[in-house]
C-alpha cells in the first residue's frame, strides 16, 4: 500500500472526546426543561442536523433552543455552555504533532457547527496547527453525503490512495474507502496507532 500524501482526521471521539451531556447540564440550571429532555434536543436531533449543516446560523440555532428550553441565559451564555463539551484525546494530539513533524499535510474533516469550532480555537492551540478544515456547516452537507468527500478532495488536491481517512463512524469511514480512500476506523487510539506504525508512519 502506498503510502498517503495527506492524513484526514474526523475530530469529535477522534482528536476530541465529547459529551453533549455536560451541555445539557449547564443549560438546564437556567432552563425550564431538566437535563435528560435537553440532551435529548441537542444531541443528534433535527434542530442540530440543520445547524451543523448550515440551515440555522448561530443565532437562529440559539433562538430554537430558547424557544424549547426556556433557556434565560444571552448568545454568549448559550455558547459556553453549549461548546464547553469537549475533552483532548492525548495520544491522538500527539500523533498529529508527530505526524507534522513528517511534512504530511494534515486536515480536519468534521460534521460540527460554529459555537464548537469556536469553542475549540479558543481552548486547543493544536487545532491551529492543521493545513485546512471541512466543516459541514460552511458546506451544507454532512458525513457521509458523497459531496463532503468530494469538497476534501478538492481542498486536498489528492484523490484515491493519496488519503489517508481516520474516522471513528463506519458509514464515514466506508464513504471513503468508497472513494479508494486509505481508511482507519477508530475504535481505541491504541489501535489507531498501531495501524500507523504498521503503515509505516510512526516509529
Amino acid at each position: 500500500m502506498n503510502s498517503p500524501h495527506v492524513v484526514v482526521f474526523d475530530l469529535g471521539k477522534v482528536l476530541l472526546d465529547f459529551d453533549y451531556g455536560k451541555a445539557a447540564r449547564s443549560l438546564a440550571s437556567r432552563s425550564r426543561l431538566g437535563a435528560d429532555a435537553i440532551h435529548q434536543l441537542i444531541n443528534q436531533s433535527p434542530l442540530l442536523f440543520r445547524y451543523e449543516t448550515g440551515l440555522l446560523t448561530k443565532e437562529q440555532f440559539y433562538g430554537g433552543i430558547c424557544a424549547e428550553t426556556g433557556f434565560a441565559g444571552n448568545p454568549e451564555e448559550f455558547g459556553k455552555c453549549f461548546g464547553d463539551i469537549f475533552e483532548p484525546i492525548t495520544p491522538m494530539i500527539d500523533l498529529h504533532a508527530a505526524l507534522r513533524k513528517k511534512n504530511l499535510p494534515t486536515y480536519i474533516f468534521s460534521n460540527t457547527n460554529e459555537l464548537a469550532i469556536l469553542h475549540i480555537q479558543r481552548t486547543y492551540p493544536f487545532f491551529a496547527n492543521f493545513n485546512g478544515y471541512i466543516f459541514s456547516y460552511e458546506h451544507g452537507a454532512m458525513k457521509p453525503h458523497a459531496k463532503l468527500y468530494e469538497v476534501v478532495e478538492r481542498e486536498t488536491g489528492r484523490r484515491h490512495e493519496q488519503i489517508l481517512y481516520l474516522d471513528d463512524r463506519p458509514e464515514n469511514v466506508a464513504a471513503g474507502a468508497a472513494r479508494r480512500w486509505q481508511v482507519i476506523l477508530q475504535e481505541t487510539p491504541e489501535k489507531t496507532l498501531a495501524a500507523l506504525r504498521t503503515m509505516g508512519l510512526l516509529e
